[in-house]
């Protein structure tokens, strides 16, 4: 059998370790949300990217969340194939992110204690919902008149 040699490290060091010394306790690192390239992604999204204000970083999530709901509310919902299943897809994405700000409204208040992560306090989290709101049913009309207006910006697919 051959013995490791002292100064060379274990294969798994820098990816899988345990925390502590103590294998009970869990932590939330794997190779893949821990690799450079996606520390970089997840560093850079709206929520701990550096020097943005609650305001802006809300109105940037609210856009990305208001656009992309649309498209499952209007093409997969009961109403798909009626003629009024864009706008009812339109008003079940704007009735969900109205509900995302009301949760994002309670947990900046419940919190308000504690001052941690990039945003900190109630006043903050009330900026952030703000900016959530306004951004997601911005995001939301520019979504819906995208597909509403599909046949004149995309003439073949009519």
């Amino acid at each position: 059998m051959v013995e490791p040699n002292a100064d060379s490290a274990p294969l798994s060091e820098g990816y899988i370790t345990v925390p502590e010394g103590d294998p009970q306790i869990g932590d939330l690192w794997t190779p893949i949300n821990h690799a450079p390239a996606i520390r970089l992604l997840i560093d850079w999204l709206p929520i701990n990217r550096p020097g943005l204000s609650p305001i802006w970083r809300g109105l940037e999530i609210g856009m990305a969340h208001g656009y992309w709901l649309v498209g499952p509310f209007a093409k997969l919902g009961p109403l798909r194939n009626e003629p009024t299943g864009l706008l009812s897809g339109f008003l079940g994405a704007c009735g969900l992110t109205l509900i995302m700000t009301a949760v994002l409204s309670l947990y900046g208040t419940v919190t308000s204690q504690r001052n941690i992560g990039p945003v900190g306090g109630s006043q903050a989290w009330s900026e952030l919902a703000a900016g959530f709101l306004v951004g997601s049913i911005g995001g939301a009309i520019v979504a819906y008149l995208l597909l509403l207006n599909a046949d004149l910006l995309l003439p073949g697919l009519g």
